[in-house]
């Protein structure tokens, strides 16, 4: 059934570490990006020029924008988080609806997956 070989997992630890540190990265850089486009850059402009509509529809949408990436990327974090205690508790790379094994490739390519293929569309789905 589930015969992941220690190095086969250790490889895969070892990409969701690379992972989650290059997020942990990217989190940080957009919380701060999110967070500075509140102030904006018009706030501190010394020029008496009142604020253009378009200038304040892009700071809005560059502003949803960030807060949008960052959602998605503490997610994502999340998921890699969960893969790693799956990887301690021995759980890793068995679905966790039918508990059969999730295909290598799909775990080379989403090495955080938390189903196989058909129980993924089935999540998605809502059935």
């Amino acid at each position: 059934m589930h015969t992941m070989q220690r190095a086969e997992l250790e490889g895969f630890r070892s990409q969701l570490d690379q992972m989650r540190k290059r997020l942990s990265g990217e989190v940080t850089q957009h919380s701060d990006e999110a967070m500075h486009a509140q102030g904006g850059e018009a706030s501190g402009s010394l020029s008496n020029a009142p604020l253009h509509m378009a200038d304040m529809g892009t700071d809005n949408f560059d502003q949803e924008l960030s807060f949008s990436l960052l959602e998605n990327e503490e997610q994502t974090l999340e998921q890699i988080n969960e893969a790693l205690e799956r990887i301690e508790q021995g759980t890793f790379g068995l679905c966790e609806e039918c508990k059969q094994t999730i295909p290598r490739p799909r775990l080379q390519a989403l090495p955080y997956a938390r189903y196989c293929v058909e129980c993924a569309r089935k999540v998605e789905k809502g059935t």
